[in-house]
Parts: C-alpha cells; structure tokens; sequence
C-alpha cells in the first residue's frame, strides 16, 4: 500500500507538472510571416565568443566568410560599423563574392587621430568597391554618447563628401536630428534609430510598428522644411530576445520575432527603406550592455537561428527537453528518499512530492538561463558556483522537510547549516538589489538565481502549517522553521538592509525614466513626471518577482523571538 501510493501521487504531481509545460510553452502567434525573399539590410559584427573589439581580439578571415555566406541568402546587404582592422577591411571582397551590398560605416570617437584613420581606410574602400559599397554612414550615436559636438561632426560628414561618390549619411537615435536639425542639410540621406525598447518611454511590442510609423513621419515633417524629399534609412530597429524588462518592454524570442516581422510589414507598406540590428547575438556586449546587450540576434552567437521568419514560434522551443530533464533530477529525489517517504500520508506525500517537483524545475531553469546567458569562463564559472550553491540549499531543505512531516525534533546542525545556507542567499540577494538601484540600466533582476530559496522558505511554512494547522509570527522565524534555536542578534539589521534596498531598487528604476530628456520634454516637472515613470516602474514583471522573492527571504530575519524551538 505505501509503495502505490507512493506511486500514485508521484504520477499525479507528474501529470500537473507535464500539463503546465505544454501549456506555458505551446507555440505562439508571432504576427504574419515576412513575405518570401531577403530582409533589406542587416547590422553586421563578426565577433563571435571569445572575440571582442574591446580587448582587441579580432576574427579571422575565414569567419567573416562564413558569416557572409549564412547572410547571403537573407539579406540583399549589410550596414558594418568600422573600416578599420578587425577584419572589417575584408568585407567589401568578401561581400561581393556573395552578392552583398554593404553600408560601410566608420567608427568615430574621442580620438582625433583614431577618426582620421577610419575616414581614410572608409574613403579608400568606398572608392575601391564602388560596386559594392552602395552607401556610406560616418560616425554611429556619436552625439548620442557625447563624444564630440554637431559642428566637428559635420566637418568629418563634409569631409568624406567630398572623398566619396557614394552618398553619405550620419546615424544616430531620430531624437538627435529632432535637436541638431542642421544634420539634415549635410547629409545626403537621413539616418535613423528607431529602438522602442530604449525609448525613453520604453514602448511595448503590440505598439512597436505603430511607433515606428509615427516617428518616421516625424521626422519626414522636420525634413519638409529644410530638404525636401531627402531619403531616410531606418538605420536600427530591432527587439532583444533576452535580458531586463524596462517598462513595457518586455525581451523574449517571441516578442523579436513579433517586432520583426511587424517591422517588415510596415516598411514593405510605407516603402521605408530599413536595417535590422543585428545579424548576430554579439557576447561582447554583456559587458557593456549586460544580457540584454548580447541578443538582438537573428542568429544566436553559435550562427543557429533564434527564432523562424515564417510560422508559429515558442518561447523556449527545448521546453520537453528541460521538461524531461527536471523530471530526472526530480525522480532521482524520490530514489534517495524513498524509504522516508513511502510512509507518508497522502497529503503530506503530496506536499513533498510538489515542492521537491518545483526544485527540480527551478535547477533546470537556472541552470540553463544563466549558462545560455554566460559568454566567458568567469561568467560561467559564476553559473556552476550558483547552480551547486542551490543544489546544497535543496539538499537541506529536503532533509529538514522530512524532519518537519515525520514530526522529527529539531537538528541542530541541520539547522545552522540551513542559516547559513540562507544567510549566503541573503547578502548576495543584498549586494545585487543595491547593484539594480544604484545603476541597474544593464542588470537583470536575478529572479532565477533565488527563485529556489524563496520556495524553499514558502515549503518550510507550508510544511509546519500542515503538522500544527497555523502560522503566527512565532512560525515565521528561523528558530521555528529551522527546528533550533539559531537566530542571530542582528538578524534585524540584515532584514532592514535589503528592505531599504528594494525600497532603493523601485526608486532607482523610477528616476530612470524621469532622467530622460525625451521623458521630461513629455512630462515637465516633478507631479507630471512621477506617476508615468512609477508606473513603468511597476508595471515590470521581472521586478515585481524580484520583490516577492526579497519578501520572502526577509520573512525569517523579522521574526527574532530567541525562543528555543525543537519542534
């Protein structure tokens, strides 16, 4: 009898967790698939893993190859961002054995001898390939980033017209030739970036075509009074597939494929002539850009493609994979546990058998997000580090649920282990939350790497509720969950710390918003400003997760009773 019913509820909870999976992770409508034929332009970089511009770690040949010849069947061209090293010399040739045009651009900066440098190998390679290079771009958010004044900026654009019978233009966010229109005189054709994820406002996926429609209006009426007619190239438009949500904007493979094909509709509608950023997840950029900088992809780093132009697209299309391998993890804990187990009551059995299932699923979740989201060996040493540091808090947690539906006493090693096992969690939940406050523009909320101590502490309760049917303040403490008596005199302070610091966390990410110059020309002053930028704030998801798992870890460091508990 125990043994069926051990396997009887095993089979039930298996059930719920299969039908959850297929349910969160069924194929998705991703908007109309993009007619047949090649994407106009793509942001070109060739730095694969281990590769990197800022260390000066440039590809070889043979891999600026193999990227043109992926793309030559997807794009009619490619906008590249330099002219100098790197490889970058090699594009035109290599471009024009596989039928590409190319956007040349070159990299402008603080150097002044680093700018003329690029002008020159940009003029020498736009007049050796005029067949090839069909365009020209000097600087890429040069005024954006403060890096030099409109007027030395318009000396380098005049500079290259004259060098160059292609046309030449400048790029940057549309809302810099809103506030330098002068550049729309000097250019031969104006060229924009169009980010509704970076917006000041960050704009959501289902209005993100609609956006686009109304900023190149936009900027077509500020064009009408000073060159009539002059071309605009949507330069950069693009949706990133993983990282921080901000505001309305929320990363994920189905919402790139949604922007990107909603794109393509409305250019191919308007005629709007357009560069999709990027051709490939660029791993250097995390350390820029966090996880969010790394995948605005078509293609992942590996060259595999991130999401279909055409058809129904899933999130995570290896869910049944994950799926399968929590189950592994999950019925390897039933294997270990067996004996302890199979005398239990139903509903206790259920009650291990459920939270044991949902950290199975929060290993295999962590496990990969922070691998696939990893693009060096310390990033990934930091992904093995936190993924045993959750094993041994789940190992744990088992033992003293057992002890707790057993109706055990209290362990008292157990019970320090578990402290500071928790206690771990706590510090390190302390230092990124304060991370996210101070300059969280990059950082992702860390939802993944805590989700499993949140659980855990929820299981504790709901463990002790069923034995004694009823929580009080007394049920909330360490001493009560753990078994012992364990607490530590400044456990308020811990508590009061990273309460300050998600108080901190919702400021930071507040003021965010009301920083941009966008924002506050829509919202001047601070009552106008406030409840827009609020809201944004709170409308994130990721960080409303991020909350409930901070409240949840702080529940045991409020509750100091420094009463003996062996129960």
């Amino acid at each position: 009898m125990p043994s069926a019913r051990l396997l009887l509820c095993a089979l039930l909870v298996l059930l719920v967790h299969a039908s959850f999976a297929w349910f969160l992770n069924r194929p998705e409508d991703a908007g109309v698939d993009v007619p047949s034929g090649k994407l106009m332009s793509l942001s070109f970089a060739p730095f694969r893993e281990g590769y990197s511009p800022l260390e000066e770690v440039f590809p070889p040949r043979e891999h600026v190859e193999e990227d043109l010849r992926l793309l030559a069947d997807k794009t009619h061209s490619i906008r590249t961002y330099s002219s100098l090293g790197g490889g970058m010399e090699n594009v035109p040739e290599l471009a024009r054995k596989h039928g590409l045009g190319v956007i040349q651009g070159c990299w402008l900066g603080y150097g002044y001898m680093d700018n003329k440098k690029e002008m020159e190998a940009l003029i020498k390679s736009a007049n050796a390939n005029p067949d090839v290079v069909k365009r020209v771009i000097v600087g890429n958010e040069v005024l954006l980033r403060g890096d030099m004044d409109v007027d030395r900026l318009i000396g380098y654009i005049r500079e290259v017209k004259r060098a160059v019978k292609q046309p030449v233009s400048y790029a940057d966010v549309w809302s810099m030739y809103m506030k330098h229109p002068q550049l729309i005189k000097e250019v031969d054709f104006i060229t924009i970036h169009i980010l509704p994820y970076w917006e000041d406002e960050p704009i959501s996926v289902e209005h993100a075509s609609e956006h686009l429609e109304k900023i190149v209006k936009q900027v077509e009426d500020e064009a009408r009074g000073i060159a009539p007619g002059k071309p605009i190239l949507i330069g950069e438009s693009g949706w990133p597939s993983a990282g921080r949500q901000r505001g309305l904007a929320i990363p994920g493979v189905v919402n790139e494929a949604k922007f990107i094909r909603g794109m393509i509709q409305v250019a191919t509608r308007h005629g709007f002539d357009y560069n999709i950023v990027e051709a490939f997840n660029q791993p250097w950029k995390s350390n820029l850009e966090g996880v969010v900088g790394a995948n605005w992809g078509l293609f992942s780093a590996d060259r595999k493609p991130v999401f279909p132009l055409t058809g129904p697209v899933y999130e995570n299309p290896d869910w049944a994979i994950h799926w399968a391998a929590a189950t592994a993890i999950w019925w390897l804990i039933i294997a270990v546990c067996a004996k302890k187990i199979r005398p239990l009551a139903w509903t206790r059995l259920l009650v291990f058998l459920a939270f044991t299932q949902l950290f199975s699923v929060c290993l295999v979740t962590l496990a990969h997000f922070l691998w696939y989201t990893s693009y060096s060996g310390m990033q990934r040493g930091y992904t093995v580090f936190m993924t045993v540091a959750n094993v041994a808090l789940a190992a744990l947690l088992v033992q003293r649920y057992l002890d707790i539906l057993h109706d055990k006493p209290g362990n008292e090693v157990l019970a320090g282990r578990l402290r500071n096992g928790y206690l771990f969690f706590i510090l390190l939940a302390l230092y990124k939350t304060y991370g996210l406050a101070v300059a969280g523009r990059y950082l992702s909320f860390p939802v993944e790497q805590f989700a499993l101590p949140a659980i855990g502490i929820l299981g504790l309760l709901f463990c002790r509720y069923l034995i004694s049917g009823k929580i009080n303040s007394h049920g909330l403490s360490f001493d009560y969950l753990c078994g012992w008596s364990i607490q530590g005199r400044r456990d308020r302070l811990i508590a009061y710390g990273l309460s300050f610091a998600a108080m901190a966390m919702v400021l930071g990410e507040t003021m965010a918003f009301m920083d941009g110059r966008d924002f506050i020309q829509a919202h001047p002053g601070l009552s106008e400003g406030l409840p827009f930028a609020l809201g944004y704030a709170l409308y994130n998801r990721q960080l409303l997760m991020w909350l409930a798992c901070l409240v949840v870890l702080t529940l045991p460091f409020w509750s100091n009773n420094g009463n003996r508990a062996k129960a």
